[in-house]
């Protein structure tokens, strides 16, 4: 009936308004007499009971979480290279102190001097703390390196409050008075990580950061911040284990690499690789210049753990277009071609990608592969990308930098600076 109405052209809007009404009665009395068919429910001889005054008034929807889905279809062997072995006696250790947290963890890796040596340091924490069984009474060593942790969880104020009630001492006087709110409001100022730091555990000190998966996940894919993705471009120990961190993390590994590669020449050593990636979270970090941190940190990483380096990152490097590594030799060729470099820059994470266009210029009329040829064959581009990596790395480093000043540790990091300023003179000149 109504689209015999709607064909007739002379009909006035109430015509078609009295004829829209009829139908959709048509429709109503159709379904009605459908309900007739239905079945009968359930408890036929209940009556419906008469609402009451409150039930009358809206009542709130139940809160339903998003419960995250994990990812189960990854192969058993991807990422493998992610899964670097240590000693019985470390981890044992490092298993044993998560272990302890009541609030829930989706992944937690451990690095840092404590877990794999770095020169200058000496014995890692976990040899000076225990030699094959862990010891809750056993006296701190205080020389011993910092156990560094990184704890990535779904709800920060959640777990937070969890851990404030079992673990009050983990936290500064301030932070406990504020409550659990106020540590996760400040833990999402950029770049999204709370730290609770010389924290006795086991024998050991220990530092612990905490951020949301969402944040770290984030941040390696896209570099918005590389401060959680440049700690993770070096050798940690995995604790609890995510295939979405997985994942992400093997594109941060593989960003890592090609950004490393277009800032090196044809032909270079594995170690000027490494130095290349483990530099580029330091790149515009302040506590490089600052008595915060040891100015040779990057070589006494690379020197200690090159064979962590190589697991990490030999079967992605062999895996890129253009780049030769044979297994058993330490020095590397690269193709450096307009053409071959413009594969690597045209992959680099969002946020740099966005950087160096802001440097460079969007593209215009040409087509997008010149675009990235011609960027490419830049000679400046090394200093391009190390310049807009500083330009990341800066500003989230800083504010972190200041968040951490309310914490405990400022004297200690001193130490360590003094400490490593000569041992990195040292490595300057043996390298030179």
């Amino acid at each position: 009936m109504l689209s015999a109405v709607r064909n007739s052209r002379k009909l006035s809007p109430n015509t078609l308004l009295i004829a829209r009404c009829l139908s959709t009665e048509a429709s109503t009395t159709s379904s009605s007499s459908d309900l007739q068919n239905l079945p009968p429910p359930k408890h036929p001889g209940s009556s419906p009971k008469p609402k009451s005054r409150a039930s009358m008034y809206l009542q709130p929807r139940p809160a339903h979480t998003a419960q995250y889905q994990p990812l189960h279809d990854l192969p058993p062997t991807f990422g493998r290279n992610q899964l670097l072995p240590v000693s019985n006696s470390t981890r044992a250790l490092l298993e044993s102190i998560v272990a302890q947290f009541d609030a829930p963890i989706r992944y937690a890796f451990a690095y840092g001097s404590g877990v794999f040596e770095q020169d200058g340091y000496g014995a890692n924490a976990t040899t000076s703390a225990t030699t094959g069984k862990t010891n809750v009474h056993k006296p701190i060593d205080p020389d011993a390196p910092m156990l560094d942790f990184m704890f990535a969880v779904t709800h920060p104020a959640h777990f937070h409050s969890i851990n404030m009630h079992q673990h009050p001492s983990h936290y500064t006087l301030h932070s406990r008075a504020f409550g659990s709110d106020y540590v996760s409001a400040v833990q999402a100022i950029t770049p999204g990580v709370w730290f609770n730091t010389l924290v006795p555990m086991n024998g050991v000190n220990i530092k612990y950061g905490v951020t949301t998966v969402d944040n770290l996940c984030s941040d390696l894919l896209n570099w918005n911040t590389l401060y959680l993705a440049g700690r993770m471009h070096k050798p940690l120990r995995i604790i609890k284990d995510d295939a979405r961190v997985r994942l992400t993390q093997q594109v941060n590994l593989t960003s890592a690499v090609r950004a490393a590669l277009l800032t090196l020449p044809e032909n270079f050593s594995e170690t000027e690789l490494f130095e290349r990636i483990a530099g580029i979270s330091y790149n515009g970090d302040p506590r490089m210049i600052l008595p915060a941190e040891n100015r040779g940190k990057v070589g006494n990483i690379v020197k200690k753990q090159g064979s962590q380096f190589k697991e990490l990152y030999h079967r992605l490097v062999v895996g890129l277009p253009g780049v030769h590594w044979p297994a058993n030799t330490q020095y590397i060729q690269q193709d450096i071609s307009p053409q071959a470099r413009s594969l690597h820059l045209r992959k680099l994470p969002v946020n740099l990608i966005f950087h160096l266009k802001q440097r460079y210029g969007v593209q215009t009329k040409e087509e997008e592969n010149q675009y990235w040829v011609r960027l490419a064959g830049d000679g400046e581009l090394p200093e391009m990308l190390n310049r807009e990596i500083r330009t990341i790395v800066r500003r989230p480093a800083t504010i972190q930098t200041m968040k951490g000043l309310m914490s405990a540790g400022l004297g200690r990091k001193i130490s360590k600076w003094w400490k490593g300023a000569g041992a990195g003179s040292t490595n300057k000149s043996d390298s030179s």
